[in-house]
């Protein structure tokens, strides 16, 4: 049984140059498990709490030392001499050393960074894969990759574009290195054409372009105009997924659309109640080759999701991700409620591994599927490659195909894909 000799913890960078938090497990036998956290610019009410210094002359107040002395101080005194293998145990008297709901009092910056380090210590420890580690004999597949092209509202600097992420999605791919070609082509392709018609293509937080485009159904066009001159069909082979975030523009129970998108059209249009919202997805839908939509209404307003979801429920993938931020809770509320039929999985909205495994169970287990999820803020670390394998993950959002916070885990999946040696992809869009 090895044991836990040493944590170290430090202040690093992460995509968006704002500080986070990285970590190195040391064993007995002096092997390493590190591990940095993401975070997000858009985030969910519920999330569970990232501790930040607010000293306005360090970082702009985005500091994390205190988080980082909560590990040297708090947590690492704690787990000296712990056995590196028993994650459950670990997480859990991280939980107990915290002692609030949402972590406020250590910051779930500080124990998910120790929670994934210690597993990424424990698979280098039995010197096997940390997909084999975390997920066993079973873990033998790679997800569908939603490749982000265009990034719009909290993700972009350009004010024209509410909804926050357009994705291509190869649904016919037969395996992950021929998703990325065909993700690649199409990437391109809208490259050349925003060129030619002399938009910029500087790309957002997650390397999708961000052009000033008049609106959603602007960048539809283009991306669908990229599809076909890729010489790839719509809905057969390539679809698009949105992430709306709706609850950032959510404003006295209205979607408020000019709270970002500055088009052509008439004011009043640009703000719609929820029934004109669900509408306006519902139409979307009908006119273009969406098959997922994320967050498409605000994470509070249920009662627009029960209608979203009996509108086009059974017609394409409907996301929570603020609405469920990765907790069990608010995923059985959904659950219940016949609400969404899809679950976002980010390991930094719950704050340990433990937790984010259990709640990837009880999404599986009522048929929910889950699609793994980076940060805007993210950096090099690619533990969510190995855990969205490790658990035969159907989807993984990890970004577009430039930037290397977003490629070292693309680069992640290519090589699990080779040591695999079944150059599979998890399932065909259902």
């Amino acid at each position: 049984m090895s044991k836990i000799k040493n944590i170290q913890s430090r202040q690093i960078l992460d995509s968006r140059g704002n500080p986070t938090v990285e970590v190195d497990i040391i064993t007995e036998n002096d092997i390493l498990g590190r591990a940095s956290v993401p975070s997000g610019a858009s985030k969910g009410k519920n999330e569970a709490f990232e501790l930040r210094d607010q000293k306005e002359n360090i970082f702009l107040g985005k500091g994390v030392l205190k988080a980082v002395q909560n590990i040297n101080d708090i947590i690492a005194p704690e787990l000296i001499g712990k056995s590196v293998l028993d994650q459950i145990c670990i997480d859990k008297l991280m939980l107990e050393l915290d002692g609030t709901i949402n972590k406020k009092r250590l910051g779930a910056n500080a124990i998910l960074a120790i929670s994934l380090a210690t597993a990424k210590a424990a698979s280098n420890e039995l010197n096997i894969p940390l997909y084999k580690y975390i997920g066993g004999i079973y873990a033998c597949f790679l997800p569908i990759p939603l490749i982000n092209i265009i990034n719009g509202g909290k993700h972009s600097n350009i004010p024209s574009i509410v909804f926050q992420e357009f994705m291509i999605v190869p649904i016919k791919a037969n395996t992950f290195i021929e998703a990325i070609q065909i993700g690649h082509k199409i990437f391109y392709q809208l490259k050349n054409i925003l060129n030619e018609k002399g938009f910029s293509t500087n790309v957002g937080d997650e390397g999708g372009f961000s052009p000033n485009l008049n609106g959603v159904e602007d960048v539809l066009d283009h991306i669908l105009e990229a599809i076909y001159m890729a010489n790839y069909e719509p809905y057969d082979q390539v679809g698009i997924a949105i992430d709306c975030a709706a609850s950032e523009f959510y404003e006295n129970d209205r979607y408020d659309y000019s709270i970002f998108e500055k088009s052509k059209k008439n004011e009043k249009n640009l703000i719609k109640s929820r029934e004109e919202h669900v509408s306006y997805l519902s139409y979307l839908v009908k006119k273009y080759p969406i098959i997922s939509i994320e967050d498409g209404m605000d994470q509070n307003d249920w009662e627009g999701w029960k209608l979203l979801s009996d509108e086009i429920g059974d017609q394409i993938q409907l996301v929570g991700d603020d609405l469920f931020v990765t907790q069990v809770k608010k995923l059985n509320e959904g659950i219940n409620k016949k609400i969404a039929n899809s679950i976002l999985i980010k390991v930094n909205q719950v704050g340990t591994l433990t937790e984010t495994i259990e709640t990837i169970h009880i999404a599986k287990k009522n048929k929910y599927k889950n699609i793994i999820s980076h940060r805007s803020g993210d950096t090099e670390d690619t533990f969510i490659a190995d855990l969205s394998v490790a658990f035969n993950i159907e989807q993984i959002k990890i970004g577009s195909l430039c930037r290397s916070e977003r490629i070292s885990k693309y680069n992640q999946l290519l090589r699990i894909e080779n040591e695999l040696g079944k150059y599979s992809i998890y399932s065909k869009w259902n």
